[in-house]
């Protein structure tokens, strides 16, 4: 008999789009919560994005079902309250005030169900930022995080959605913690997640390295490194590797390797201090031996020898990493456009088991008709929703069949 997931029979009421409420919501569907996503009508605007917002989507909103409704209609906010009253959770990410005008927000909801924990995802916790809006690189640029990526260069932003994914992810623990107090208390309450202490988290070892060291820290491109050999290298067939080498016997066991024995005999190259000071003479050696390797034979010496190396990988590429593939990582997943693709899953094993896929990407509104009906709706009640524009007209279609 399959383990039930861990938090099986939680149910999630999420009024989210874009990444950060996403990312809270699918953390918590994959952890086996069911996850309702109300949207729009015509569907939450994410799924529309194209460019760098085409995979927002389909990586944050599997493993959850699709509730369509008018919130501006008063039937609709009335079936929206009946649903949000056999939740345990509700998660939003809309600017602040928004969920408030529309009577949802956190006051109005303790007082419908006292136990109910809300989870609001903003760009700000509370304090004088807490109206400005914000985004990912907002944040990402009064938060240091941009200075220390970029350097030299000029400020410049982190490759990914970091601090909308790590924002999402901190909404989540905060939500399991109060799942957790409410056991005991009985009680629910409000958990907040923020873009900008989110950023300031990730950039803490640079404050603290300020206050350690008593200057100010140096953003990563314009460092000196912590070791000698801590860097990327091109290979004979024109790619690149990055090595690092980075204890004392790591450096016996690489030059001994790669034939530079000279410097394991040099007393000026004994400590790491020592290294470090000399690496304007210790990389143009290493780099030359890199240069005679094709990459998949360096890559194969590394890691013979137990030394921490990486190939320079594309995102596409990883699709095909063997690794992922093999472990359970990627799962299928159908598109919105019908084409089949893979999505890297939650980052954990549970019990020795990776927690997988268990639906798809919703189709808008595709369950919204169950859940009326799981609340007391009647066939007419919904026929009554559809033709006045409120739900759907799926909701009807999905009852015949057609």
């Amino acid at each position: 008999m399959r383990q039930a997931l861990p938090l099986a029979g939680v149910r999630v009421v999420e009024f989210v789009h874009m990444v950060m409420g996403p990312t809270c919501g699918l953390v918590l569907a994959d952890l086996g919560a069911e996850v309702i996503k109300v949207e729009p009508l015509d569907g939450d605007h994410t799924r529309k994005l194209v460019a760098s917002g085409a995979g927002f989507f389909p990586t944050y909103n599997r493993n959850k079902k699709s509730f369509a409704v008018d919130l501006k209609a008063p039937q609709g906010r009335e079936a929206v309250l009946r649903l949000i009253q056999s939740a345990d959770v509700v998660s939003e990410n809309f600017r602040p005030g928004a969920m408030e005008k529309l009577g949802l927000g956190y006051k109005a909801l303790k007082e419908l169900k006292p136990d109910l924990i809300y989870c609001s995802h903003k760009g700000f916790l509370t304090g004088p930022y807490e109206n400005r809006t914000a985004l990912d690189e907002v944040v990402q640029m009064m938060g240091g995080l941009a200075y220390m990526t970029g350097g030299r260069h000029g400020p410049l932003r982190a490759g990914a959605s970091v601090n909308d994914v790590m924002g999402g992810m901190f909404g989540a623990i905060g939500i399991l913690a109060a799942l957790y107090q409410r056991k005991g208390t009985g009680a629910g309450q409000e958990v907040k997640s923020a873009l900008f202490e989110n950023n300031v988290f990730l950039v803490a070892q640079h404050m603290l390295e300020s206050v350690a060291t008593g200057t100010p820290a140096v953003p990563m491109p314009d460092r000196i490194r912590a070791w000698a050999v801590y860097d990327t290298f091109d290979t004979a067939d024109g790619e690149k590797m990055f090595v690092g080498v980075v204890t004392d016997s790591q450096w016996k066991i690489f030059c001994e390797a790669f034939e530079l024995r000279d410097f394991l005999a040099d007393p000026g190259l004994k400590t790491n201090p020592q290294r470090v000071e000399a690496r304007s003479r210790i990389i143009p050696v290493v780099a030359g031996v890199f240069r005679g390797l094709t990459k998949a034979e360096a890559m194969r010496r590394c890691e013979r020898l137990g030394l921490p190396f990486a190939p320079i990988t594309r995102p596409e590429e990883l699709v095909d990493d063997p690794h992922l593939n093999a472990s359970g990582g990627l799962v299928p997943l159908k598109l919105p456009n019908g084409m089949m693709s893979k999505v890297p899953i939650l980052p954990l094993e549970m019990d020795g088991r990776r927690l997988g896929s268990q639906r798809g990407l919703p189709r808008v509104g595709e369950h919204t008709r169950d859940l009326l009906l799981e609340l007391g709706y009647g066939e007419a009640d919904i026929e009554r929703l559809v033709a006045a524009n409120v739900i759907p007209a799926a909701a009807r279609a999905a009852r015949r069949g057609n």
